[in-house]
């Protein structure tokens, strides 16, 4: 179904599109982490403007403010907690780059990469910490305990993630939980957080927080895929970065299954060597296909995006609400 473009009467027609709808208050949530990330200490302010130009999709902030929108509120605390969440995001993102060892985000040197894993850490643990000081200035406790429960299962899932590193025996529900608590937990503070906004009660909160989750558990999967078929120079990171780093995601663990013992070869030797040394890539994208788990996990993916949908039929028609309706679409469409 198209959404209604509330300027010109079109169907939106790419996630940038979507995400105008929001723009206002995006570039003040911009403004904000900013103004938010000033310090006496000058290397804080030089990092933080850093990871502001490598950009991003900053879908975290526009899922908050359209689901504000959706239901009935606009204001400066929509803002603020749209910038909490990003703070969020941001500090996490700069966590699993120092425990991935990775050296590329967005295109471009990671942080860790080019100021150090020590000053990459105290970083993301300002960001942490700035984020739950905002959060306080709101006053909504609810709200609060939302976010660093939130924070919390992020940690717990990145926790679960190591602990599981390697292991050619994780099924799909343990893919499943640290995908949720990864990813999909913090959509769904995001579309809470603008239902508890909206005071539009218990029966539409609970909606939205199970859009939020659907959502995030459709985006990491597409991820997945993507980490596995993408081409580099879209992709903005190296290609199979997660297998190589020991990582058992929806793809694998579907070729696993239905590949036999030529794909638990493949696959054990790439985590043996922590790269493609003595596996071809191709061999491997091309097993995954051949013996359906691409085509699979893609099904999968789709379903939880029919799911995201449904969770808005409760909701009047407006041109936020049809923006929440086909933003899976585009994030099932998404190379990167």
């Amino acid at each position: 179904m198209a959404a209604v473009d509330p300027v010109g009467g079109r169907g939106l027609a790419d996630l940038k599109e979507i995400v105008q709808l929001v723009e206002d208050d995006l570039v003040k949530v911009e403004e904000l982490f900013e103004v938010q990330c000033r310090s006496d200490v000058a290397l804080v302010g030089e990092i933080a403007r850093y990871m502001r130009e490598g950009g991003g999709k900053r879908i975290r902030p526009a899922l908050l403010l359209l689901a504000s929108r959706t239901c009935g509120f606009r204001g400066e605390r929509a803002i603020v907690l749209a910038s909490v969440v990003e703070f969020i995001h941001t500090a996490t993102l700069l966590h699993d780059d120092i425990i991935d060892q990775a050296t590329v985000r967005r295109g471009r040197r990671s942080v860790n990469s080019r100021w150090g894993n020590d000053i990459t850490v105290l970083t993301g643990d300002f960001l942490y910490t700035k984020s739950m000081s905002m959060a306080l200035s709101q006053d909504n406790l609810r709200i609060l305990r939302l976010l660093s429960d939130v924070t919390l299962r992020m940690i717990e899932g990145e926790l679960l993630e190591i602990e599981r590193n390697g292991d050619v025996a994780m099924g799909e529900a343990d893919h499943l939980d640290i995908i949720r608590r990864k990813t999909a937990d913090l959509f769904c503070a995001c579309m809470k957080i603008g239902a508890m906004l909206g005071e539009v009660g218990p029966e539409r909160e609970a909606a939205l927080g199970s859009y939020g989750s659907n959502l995030g558990v459709c985006f990491q999967m597409v991820d997945d895929i993507l980490d596995f078929t993408a081409e580099e120079k879209v992709l903005g990171k190296p290609v199979a970065s997660d297998l190589r780093e020991g990582k058992l995601t929806l793809p694998v663990i579907y070729l696993l299954r239905r590949g036999g013992s030529a794909a638990a070869e493949l696959v054990s030797t790439v985590l043996a060597d922590r790269g493609f040394d003595r596996v071809s890539r191709d061999d491997l994208v091309r097993m995954a296909r051949d013996n359906g788990a691409l085509e699979e996990a893609r099904a999968q993916a789709e379903r939880y995006a029919v799911a995201a949908r449904a969770d808005l039929a409760g909701f009047e028609r407006s041109p936020y609400r049809e923006a929440l309706e086909v933003l899976p679409d585009f994030i099932l469409a998404r190379d990167h």
